[in-house]
């Protein structure tokens, strides 16, 4: 899948967006949209951090096992995580159980905490260029970029776990830093 697809409904999509229901639904209606607000975005980095590694589909269907687990990324909540909610989630088979991921989840609810508010502003401070061209493939869509990779320096440097410049790229693109809808898919 290099370019647009045709999918049943008619509608043109990014090749990936129309492998499975699940990717449809996010490719429509989330993948690519602005995202804004200290806990959405931090909800959209843990994310990002527990896919590491991972097809993005077995996030997707875990995502309300994730809301649940981590008290809907509530900041707060989650940076006053000890030990016991780290076996309670090593025990939850709703979520990915990965200690490290776990432990990344709940500094990075710390890092944002002491960012007092300001997780939105640092996130978006790194948006890219809305007047860049249109990817036509996905051959032309980065895993990295410059820009991600001073995002990723800069969560680093105020804390944050997990956020190398790849993930930083896929939260770019998810929370509509960038826009890599092909150029012929119907939701760019």
């Amino acid at each position: 899948m290099t370019g647009a697809v045709l999918g049943a409904d008619g509608l043109l999509r990014c090749g990936w967006g129309d492998s499975a229901d699940d990717y449809r639904t996010y490719h429509d209606t989330e993948w690519g949209r602005p995202v804004h607000g200290d806990q959405a975005l931090f909800e959209r980095i843990s994310l990002e951090a527990f896919q590491s590694g991972l097809s993005w589909i077995t996030i997707l269907r875990r995502r309300e096992g994730f809301r649940a687990a981590f008290r809907d990324f509530t900041i707060a909540e989650v940076a006053e995580f000890g030990e016991a909610d780290v076996e309670r989630l090593m025990a939850d088979t709703g979520i990915i159980r990965n200690r490290a991921k776990i432990l990344a989840t709940i500094a990075n609810a710390r890092a944002a905490r002491e960012l007092d508010g300001e997780l939105d502003a640092l996130i978006w401070s790194h948006a890219g260029d809305p007047d860049r061209p249109a990817p036509l493939a996905l051959s032309d869509v980065p895993a990295v970029t410059p820009g991600s990779t001073a995002l990723a320096r800069e969560l680093k440097k105020n804390g944050f776990r997990f956020v190398g410049p790849t993930t930083a790229y896929a939260l770019m693109q998810a929370c509509g830093l960038v826009n890599d809808h092909l150029a012929d898919c119907h939701a760019r």
